[in-house]
């Protein structure tokens, strides 16, 4: 058994920092349809701990989709059964596990890093296993670095532990990897910590990738299912549904989540196992209670979005399923974790093999024969035990640092020191504050706000109720009241938020600033003020494209097309060549009759390509049908959107199940 550090050179996309903007436009969460149809005995918290947006953090949307050979720290497992590579620069995630003895990935391991816009930052990865913390999402940190170090358990074994500090629920969560030298699966301890005072919505869902294979079954103890049809989510049952056996993800149609109703009593698992009984099983202490399985469908959205997370390339088709494991029943809700509470579990991962036979029988042969291979491989109580007896290691400072994380953590509790509070987890080195602290270590320090060039936004945001008080006391300045804007338009207190950011303006008129304007106009429902706002705002920054991407969009929506197709000409080269400017601005050119121009947008360097196009988002189909419409209708011809053949290339419509041959 060994665990080694080292240099993993991985083809990888450039994620070129992070957007300017203040995150205080709304979220958009495929999870945010709560409707419920559940029984009064369900007690779920369809709903709580949904949030309106991401501020305090900053999007990452500025990533490209041209590779380089990029160097990354690996923390790789091994022993005779497993190899396990961890990658604790792109969210902790484990990048694969691979099964020595049958010398086969228990994972689907993408062969290239190429971040899509699935997660709560935008920036999300496909493939390997990721562990998500705080709220509804893939996680703030999921291509983002995290702390890594190296601890051990009272008999040597090396430990890989990952941590960080959640900004929004203010919490700590850490992951402790191990693997025993004669052991078949590879452990996950995970500890959530709650250091304050009041009770805070939490969420954790361990989301593992494997390859699709049409004849592998989805095996889980569970006789029923809660999903979201049309924004509802109700209840069906396990394994038929709709005439088919939807425990095979390749025998659904189109995009779908299914959450395992697991019985409190049963064995929490989830196994993915192919014709021969052979596959990646995940299993749990109990408070991992819930299951789910995702599938792409066999649509052509659902078949482009996978390719449009990988490489094609190489001969890459990047099919997979998703196989999930939560402390709630479903993502549809958050469950309330007490004040000054840790929340523990253990999680081991590996390969099962049972009796074909029985795995793609009968439903309850099924599970009852993977119930006995799993006890066989990796015992219930076992691993209760093991959860109790490692928790001192959990709760001591780790032997040497493998690499740090964000100053988010030190600069919480540098303000709990000047508070005379507690600080967080003392055992768990936060390191020190950095560039995106600063401005909040010279507020805590000096009492005032720190100040910009009148160009440049601020380096960070923050929405805390300490710090929020440290700015109302702080002398009046732009910054100042620029702040206190952006946190009342996140919490939703409009009012407040449009006298600062008045007053803001009333010290200098900065991009930033009219952004945040912009926004207020929006909420107060002045749709097309708001638009030309932001216009205004991009004008003077022409060349952040963060900035231009949400001005051309909100100047789309109120018909502002003129305004678009006036401004593209001035902007800098970088930005007229991102996708998502190029296509509001195609849309500009079509909707103002300049059908050729638009044409030949969509079509520019082979096919415009949307690199931050968000999961569930038509728009480029859209543009491809509406430019399909317009000339149809030039023609004098009546348009009939399913007589188009999209071209798989725009065609993103997860719901449209594949056509028939």
């Amino acid at each position: 058994m060994s665990m080694k550090i080292m240099e993993a050179l991985m083809p990888s996309a450039h994620f070129n920092g992070e957007s300017t903007l203040p995150s205080i436009y709304e979220m958009s969460n495929v999870q945010g349809l709560t409707r419920s149809a559940l029984d009064e005995d369900d007690e779920l918290f369809v709903g709580y701990g949904f949030l309106a947006s991401l501020f305090p953090y900053r999007m990452q949307d500025l990533y490209d989709r041209s590779t380089d050979l990029t160097p990354y720290t690996a923390v790789v497992f091994e022993n005779k059964y497993l190899k396990a590579t961890f990658i604790p620069g792109l969210g902790g995630r484990m990048w694969s596990l691979y099964d020595k003895q049958a010398e086969k990935d228990l994972l689907y391991k993408n062969p290239v890093v190429r971040p899509c816009n699935l997660a709560v930052r935008n920036a999300w990865l496909a493939g390997g296993i990721e562990f998500n913390c705080g709220m509804v999402g893939h996680h703030p940190f999921t291509c983002s670095q995290i702390f890594a170090c190296e601890a051990h358990l009272d008999d040597g074994t090396p430990v890989l532990r990952m941590y960080e500090f959640e900004r929004i629920r203010r919490c700590v969560y850490q992951m402790d990897f191990f693997l025993p030298e004669d052991s078949k699966v590879l452990y996950g301890r995970m500890r959530i910590v709650n250091p304050n005072r009041e009770t805070v919505p939490m969420y954790w869902w361990t989301n593992m990738a494997v390859r699709e294979d049409k004849a592998a079954r989805d095996v889980i103890d569970a006789t029923v299912t809660y999903n979201n049809k049309g924004g509802m989510v109700g209840k069906n049952p396990v394994p038929f549904y709709d005439g088919i056996d939807i425990t095979y993800p390749a025998n659904n149609p189109v995009a779908i989540d299914y959450f395992w109703k697991i019985p409190p009593e049963a064995r929490k698992f989830t196994a993915h196992l192919g014709a021969d009984g052979y596959g990646f099983v995940q299993t749990s202490t109990k408070r991992l209670q819930g299951r789910k399985l995702f599938v792409w469908g066999q649509g052509e959205g659902g078949t482009r979005w996978q390719e449009f997370l990988t490489d094609t390339s190489k001969g890459e088709n990047g099919r997979y399923v998703e196989i999930q494991a939560g402390v709630a029943h479903t993502q549809y809700e958050c469950i309330p974790m007490p004040p000054l509470t840790a929340w523990e579990w253990l999680e081991a991962y590996g390969a099962l093999s049972a009796d074909p036979a029985k795995v793609h029988g009968d439903w309850e042969g099924c599970r009852a024969e993977v119930k006995a291979k799993l006890n066989e491989l990796v015992d219930e109580q076992a691993m209760e035990q093991m959860l109790d007896a490692t928790r001192p290691m959990a709760k001591r400072p780790a032997d040497r640092t493998i690499c740090e994380g964000s100053g988010w953590g030190a600069l919480e509790n540098m303000r709990r020191k000047a508070a005379g509070e507690p600080v967080m987890c003392p055992h768990l080195d936060f390191g020190t504050a950095g560039p995106d602290q600063a401005p909040w270590v010279h507020l805590l320090e000096t009492g005032e706000v720190m100040t910009y060039d009148d160009n440049l936004p601020p380096a960070s945001w923050m929405l805390q109720n300490e710090w929020t008080g440290l700015l109302k006391d702080a002398p009046d300045c732009h910054e100042k009241y620029l702040h206190l804007a952006a946190v009342c338009l996140a919490s939703r207190q409009l009012r407040d938020g449009d006298e600062a950011i008045a007053k803001a303006l009333s010290y200098k008129v900065t991009p930033t600033a009219l952004f945040i304007r912009s926004q207020v106009e929006r909420l107060k429902g002045d749709q097309n003020a708001s638009a030309a706002t932001a216009m205004q705002a991009a004008a003077m920054l022409p060349e952040d494209v963060s900035l231009v991407r949400q001005a051309f969009a909100m100047a789309l929506s109120v018909g502002m097309n003129a305004d678009i197709i006036a401004a593209f000409p001035t902007l800098p080269a970088s930005v007229q060549a991102d996708g998502r400017v190029a296509m509001t601005y195609a849309f500009a050119l079509l909707r103002t009759g300049r059908t050729d121009e638009a044409e030949a947008m969509l079509w520019r360097n082979g096919g415009l390509s949307v690199t931050d196009i968000r999961e569930g988002e038509i728009s480029l189909t859209n543009l491809y049908l509406d430019i399909a419409k317009a000339r149809t209708e030039a023609a004098g011809g009546t348009f009939d959107p399913a007589d188009v053949d999209v071209p798989r290339q725009f065609d993103f419509r997860m719901f449209v199940p594949k056509k028939k041959q």
